[in-house]
């Protein structure tokens, strides 16, 4: 999920500024700085993926995007009844950079739920907090922990709360709301991360007893369970010989998208190579526009692609593999083949 890769920037950001007087101008300003550039990646998801042997992104792709957006809002306008909707339009604001409009958005769902789930709480929080480019103020921090009290395992909600917590100069509760967010099973890279800023804020010198191995957070994909009728199960891998000549943080891009209607596409993930072999599972709660979902379709494109740019938008040089699913069903992508 985009969410670890969140926690991966924002863990450094973390580690930047925890170890250093708990409260100090502008800490949160990188953490700020370090969303927009999350969630700026995500707009180049719109722009640029296109077919994998292509080296250039579709020109009108954008406008494509922008247009849908703008109907969107139209649509709440005059249905403002509408949650999903205006949830949708926060993400969708989210991935054009437009954070304040995100977090308009967010604010109308979270009203509309009377503040009762926990998601859009921390959607809204992480909007704001984007927009402000400032610091994790008292509004900001209250919708992360009114989150936490809804939903005590949501991992975006621990993850701010703990930074919360340590610029409270509360290490004890920051320690173990991170060591929850480690049940949420991370990768082990974001793992090592946290369990490092644990062990600081309980002044141990290695990761808590109560850590579960990290082995056990890149479970194999023969055992993830068979996709529901409307989800795509997707084992991803890359032969040996080829993966030993990338580096492991290599970004490896998983696309869905419509084959008679290929641009935008109908949902994107993001891993790294050191995380593969793994199964990823797609639904409908993934799709970038509304509208455009798996379930409503015969058949589905998938595609895996491994950046050596680290960019979505497929090089010379990038290895990739491409199949064709039912949603339903479950299909292997080997990443075999490379771009001329």
């Amino acid at each position: 999920m985009i969410l670890w890769i969140v926690f991966f920037v924002m863990a450094l950001v973390a580690a930047a500024f925890v170890v250093r007087p708990m409260v100090r101008p502008g800490a949160v300003n990188l953490g700020a700085a370090a969303g927009v550039f999350v969630v700026g990646a995500s707009f180049l998801l719109y722009q640029d993926i296109g077919s994998p042997e292509l080296k250039s992104h579709t020109p009108n792709a954008v406008p494509d995007v922008v247009d849908v957006v703008a109907s969107l809002a139209e649509r709440l306008e005059k249905e403002p009844g509408d949650v999903d909707g205006w949830k949708m339009l926060g993400r969708s604001y989210l991935a054009l950079g437009e954070f304040q409009e995100a977090a308009d958005a967010f604010q109308e769902a979270v009203t509309l739920e009377e503040g009762r789930v926990a998601q859009t709480l921390v959607d809204l929080g992480e909007s704001k907090l984007a927009a402000s480019g400032q610091s994790l103020t008292s509004d900001i921090v209250q919708l992360f922990e009114n989150a936490l009290a809804l939903e005590p395992g949501n991992a975006s909600a621990l993850f701010w709360g703990g930074i919360a917590s340590a610029n409270r100069r509360n290490l004890e509760e920051a320690a173990d709301r991170w060591e929850r967010l480690l049940s949420t099973g991370p990768p082990p890279e974001i793992r090592q991360l946290i369990e490092q800023r644990v062990a600081e804020w309980r002044g141990m010198e290695g990761p808590p007893a109560s850590a579960a191995p990290v082995a056990s957070t890149a479970p194999e994909p023969a055992s993830t369970p068979a996709p529901a009728p409307g989800e795509l199960s997707l084992a991803v891998d890359m032969p040996a010989e080829i993966k030993q000549t990338l580096p492991p943080s290599t970004v490896v891009f998983i696309i869905a998208r419509d084959p008679a209607q290929p641009a935008p596409p109908i949902a994107v993930q993001r891993r790294q190579l050191s995380e593969l072999p793994t199964t990823i599972v797609m639904t409908d709660s993934d799709a970038m526009i509304a509208g455009r979902v798996i379930s409503t379709l015969e058949s589905v494109e998938v595609i895996a692609r491994a950046s050596l740019s680290g960019q979505p938008s497929a090089r010379s040089g990038d290895w990739f593999g491409t199949a064709q699913a039912a949603p339903g069903s479950s299909v292997s992508l080997i990443l075999n083949q490379q771009v001329p």
